[in-house]
């Protein structure tokens, strides 16, 4: 029987009675949550864990067919909560994994009281016939999956500052550029792909617990359009934008991060 907590290399801090799992998006780990960790384990029973393939997670239990989608990645999210027998947990997800936990609790609502949706996007193409901006034309995407495939580090060390945002410190992109270096680059071009060609548009609707999408400034991987489109399209979604910049503010600002979270639990 596989060990779930060891293969996704679950970390549990604090001792509350009320729990929050922060899930990583691609190209990152669980120490991603570094700078916002501390604010919440006096209160909170927080949990982290890496997706297979990422971080120090088992990458032997890595099966491309088996994460050829985002359900894959959501199995891994509802295997943790029945490992630890979660239930009414709050469920922070950055950018893909936002979508991830969506696809979650569709299958266990029972397992989430509520759910922040950290820059967002349940589609990251445009789809232009049916008026849908993500953020990308096909052609974009084809350029960078000819990147991440031909010249990974060069993809890494491209990509950084457009995520983190330009006005980000240096400090803060390098980061990001060790985190996607520290990475098996078969996984996390299979990460990618899944990732950018996703879509969960159609999933949106059936949503039934609450959730808050929070929506950064120059967001060049989930721009307004797209966090708006979830709020227009979830039952029970608030939408939030925050004075910050840039994809990863849990990294950049990490203060303003932990007071909208902290607003949003308590209200």
């Amino acid at each position: 029987m596989t060990d779930i907590l060891k293969r996704n290399n679950v970390k549990i801090y604090g001792s509350g009675e009320q729990t929050i799992l922060f899930a990583h998006g691609f190209g990152g780990d669980q120490t991603a949550w570094k700078y916002v960790l501390n604010a919440f384990t006096e209160k909170y029973r927080v949990v982290l864990f890496d997706y297979v393939g990422s971080g120090n997670s088992d990458h032997s239990q890595f099966r491309a067919e088996l994460y050829s989608s985002l359900s894959g990645f959501a199995q891994d999210v509802l295997a943790i909560c029945e490992a630890l027998g979660l239930h009414q947990i709050i469920y922070v997800g950055h950018s893909v994994s936002g979508m991830i936990g969506l696809l979650a609790a569709l299958e266990k609502p029972e397992y989430f009281k509520k759910m922040v949706f950290l820059g967002p996007s349940a589609r990251y193409l445009n789809d232009h016939e049916n008026g849908y901006i993500g953020g990308m034309d096909r052609s974009d995407l084809d350029a960078l999956f000819e990147m991440l495939d031909n010249n990974y580090l060069g993809f890494s060390r491209a990509l950084a500052p457009s995520i983190m945002g330009e006005k980000t410190s240096p400090e803060n992109q390098e980061e990001l550029v060790e985190s996607f270096c520290a990475a098996e680059p078969s996984i996390s071009q299979n990460f990618a792909r899944v990732t950018l060609l996703s879509d969960t548009r159609a999933m949106l609707s059936k949503m039934t617990v609450p959730s808050i999408t929070l929506q950064c400034a120059d967001d060049v991987m989930a721009p307004e359009t797209a966090g708006r489109y979830i709020n227009q399209h979830t039952p029970k979604n608030t939408y939030l934008e925050i004075n910050t910049t840039g994809h990863c503010p849990h990294i950049s600002a990490p203060d303003v991060v932990i007071r909208v979270i902290n607003d949003y639990i308590l209200n």
